[in-house]
């Protein structure tokens, strides 16, 4: 076995699939009048005229001058609307892009399956001719890459922007041996929603574990919310054998290297083969990829209003995520955050809550409440003041909540929230040193100046009011409340009916 990244899909020329190559020639327009024999406003009309014939279908466009020369290479989801709005009288393409117009003498067109595809085959084009009107895009290095770790008996699926997988004291990263490299692609923020997207169908693990199969501790370990969720069959666990994860990779590879239709057709060939040799288990999860891979199209916007009682102060979730990333720092993206809030009345009927958002939204299953134990009150005033009692609840709940994470059976989450200052963090930290394992980042949210501190820091983060990042957290931090709140006033009146005054 050699330490090289698999590039058995790659083509002739080195590259990885892309929609550009598979899609044949590009379709020229009619043949154009010599250049100077038409004035500025009749050549601008004779390419309006050919763009508003195009097809209502995604592709790329290639603007070419009078030597036939690409000088722009552009992506549309309907090429004749993008590519004839160039053309209109009144259009302002800015300062940049206007002298476009005063050389572009023709163009080709091709269209591809989906406006993703059209994505990448821009990326691929604009990187193979360097157009001399595209200003970005045309350093790879800037860019991401899918990396499939082919090498592991569970692969792995992950973003990287270093594809070489060298690292900055020269030494290679073993998870890039052997690896299946994708890419360049033109947009992190497309990539993460792409990945998103095929992990429900593929189910595929995107954690940093280390995964042996046969490894007597797999059964002990709890599977994170990834696969509570149905975005991964937990191989953490040996939930699943390690054929079968294997032929989900395979699949996802062969989504990249193929046509949408294609892959489709191959799909419920399997399906049906399984089916007449009786595998109905085999057959059903083809048939829910089938479906998945289907309605991949068919995703929700925030014009949908996808979930009603998020909708005041709505912000993009995965923005919200990614922006929270760059805030503290992180190396890798945040999909998981919990959000932890005491809540009582006078130090009595003290409570605890723990919330869970995934990609930046709600996820109510992992919703916990806990009551606290660890101390009894005096509602006369004597015992613990209120500060220390929800210092010593903190404590409490977070003990009780990680204690499998602590002991190495559980993932922690990305992120997790406690509500409040300086003070309610250094209490969590205080539980989270009596565990062997620590969680990757732990902040605190303090209401009157909504300022982030951070585990090991005594100078808090400053975000502006509208920051995606910032946002985030106060939606995990209020559900936190609100959950905390409804928990506590149960109690209150269950208290209230069994002790009469």
């Amino acid at each position: 076995m050699t330490d090289d990244p698999d590039t058995s899909f790659l083509d002739d020329d080195g590259h990885a699939p892309d929609p550009a190559r598979r899609a044949g020639p590009p379709k020229p327009a009619s043949d154009p009048p010599p250049w100077g024999t038409e004035s500025r406003e009749a050549r601008l009309t004779r390419l309006h005229t050919q763009a508003r014939s195009l097809h209502a279908l995604p592709g790329v466009y290639l603007m070419k001058d009078h030597k036939g020369i690409v000088i722009y290479v552009g992506k549309a989801s309907k090429l004749c609307d993008r590519v004839s709005s160039y053309f209109l009288p009144s259009t302002d393409l800015g300062p940049r892009k206007n002298k476009l117009l005063d050389e572009v003498h023709s163009f080709d067109t091709f269209t591809t399956e989906t406006a993703w595809e059209a994505l990448l085959a821009e990326n691929r084009l604009i990187k193979d001719i360097h157009p001399r009107h595209n200003a970005a895009q045309k350093d790879d290095r800037t860019f991401p890459y899918l990396v499939v770790t082919m090498r592991e008996d569970y692969p792995r699926v992950f973003v990287t922007r270093n594809p070489t997988g060298i690292k900055a004291d020269g030494s290679k990263d073993p998870r890039f041996s052997n690896a299946s490299i994708l890419g360049p692609f033109t947009s992190a923020g497309a990539l993460h929603t792409a990945v998103d997207a095929l992990q429900a169908v593929f189910k595929f693990r995107t954690c940093s574990l280390d995964i042996i199969a046969g490894d007597q501790q797999n059964k002990f370990f709890r599977p994170c919310l990834l696969a509570a969720i149905g975005k991964c069959t937990a191989p953490c666990n040996e939930s699943i054998s390690k054929e079968a994860y294997r032929a989900d990779i395979t699949r996802l590879l062969r989504f990249f290297k193929s046509k949408r239709s294609t892959m489709l057709r191959e799909l419920e060939q399997e399906m049906q083969a399984a089916s007449a040799a009786l595998d109905f288990e085999l057959a059903a999860t083809l048939r829910d990829q089938i479906d998945a891979i289907q309605k991949l199209e068919e995703r929700a916007t925030q014009a949908d209003h996808w979930q009603p009682e998020s909708e005041i102060g709505y912000i993009d979730p995965l923005k919200g995520c990614s922006s929270l990333q760059r805030a503290l720092d992180m190396d890798k993206p945040i999909r998981c955050v919990e959000g932890f809030d005491i809540a009582h009345l006078q130090g009595n009927e003290t409570v605890a809550s723990k919330v869970c958002f995934i990609d930046g939204r709600p996820f109510k299953q992992e919703y916990r409440r806990f009551r606290i134990k660890s101390f009894t009150n005096d509602s006369s005033g004597g015992g613990h003041g209120r500060a220390n009692d929800d210092y010593q609840s903190m404590r409490e709940v977070i003990s009780r909540r990680y204690r499998e994470a602590g002991e190495g059976h559980e993932l922690y989450p990305d992120v997790i929230l406690i509500d409040g200052g300086l003070g309610q963090l250094h209490a969590a930290m205080d539980a989270f040193e009596q565990l062997d394992v620590q969680p990757p980042m732990v902040v605190s949210l303090a209401k009157k100046e909504e300022l982030i501190y951070v585990q090991g820091s005594t100078s808090p983060i400053k975000l502006g009011r509208n920051n995606p990042g910032l946002r985030l957290l106060q939606q995990v931090r209020d559900e936190s409340h609100r959950f905390a709140q409804h928990y506590h006033h149960i109690l209150r009146r269950k208290n209230l009916f069994n002790h009469p005054e």
